[in-house]
């Protein structure tokens, strides 16, 4: 066993490569995957209920989305398919998932996908959409860091669409972020996994 974690910034084992497939809204994805990067065995169950009944933006969309936690990018990867208009960013602080995301990219063709590290993102950068299966085996206080640091980012009438487990945290995240004055709508809960919609209160 080790304790090196998918959100280390550099991972130190060798990178064991896979590919992964799947299919979102009728497109069908091949994925190259490593070890030390989140789900590199298969499509996150959490990460399928997301893009499963998250509502995906339109080939007309021309906004600029954020994959927060992109891991080797399936959002990211969906995201800038289906929106070829939109500007999309996908952040993850581990370096072997943002290489692989790149890869990813340049494979699919994706030239609206950039690839960063969190302080890469230019700070005037505001999102219309942020996405994310955010990595809540960090803890609690880290994940609640994560958000206050990225949800701010959010356009006035912006969106973002996350998904938690139940079992980690699903419901008390729900409730933290109403706290924090939030407008959050439980869109689905399937398989254990809640998919919330957040967005900034109006009136």
């Amino acid at each position: 066993m080790t304790a090196e974690h998918y959100f280390s910034a550099e991972p130190s084992t060798p990178a064991q490569r896979g590919e992964i497939e799947f299919n979102v809204a009728g497109r069908d994805y091949r994925l190259a995957v490593a070890s030390g990067v989140f789900s590199a065995g298969r499509l996150d169950p959490g990460t399928a209920v997301l893009l499963r009944k998250g509502d995906l933006p339109t080939a007309m969309a021309a906004g600029v989305f954020l994959d927060l936690g992109c891991g080797y990018g399936p959002i990211a990867a969906v995201l800038a398919s289906e929106a070829p208009k939109a500007a999309v960013w996908a952040v993850d602080v581990n370096s072997r998932a943002r290489e692989l995301t790149a890869e990813n990219a340049e494979t699919l063709g994706l030239a609206n996908l950039t690839v960063a590290a969190p302080d890469e993102v230019p700070g005037d950068v505001v999102f219309d959409e942020i996405w994310s299966n955010p990595p809540t085996h960090v803890g609690k206080a880290e994940l609640h860091t994560l958000m206050e640091r990225w949800l701010p980012r959010l356009a006035p009438d912006g969106t973002a669409w996350l998904v938690i487990n139940r079992h980690l945290g699903g419901d008390s995240l729900h409730a933290w972020l109403v706290a924090g004055g939030w407008q959050v709508e439980r869109i689905a809960s399937q398989k254990g996994f809640r998919v919330l919609r957040v967005s900034r209160k109006t009136g």
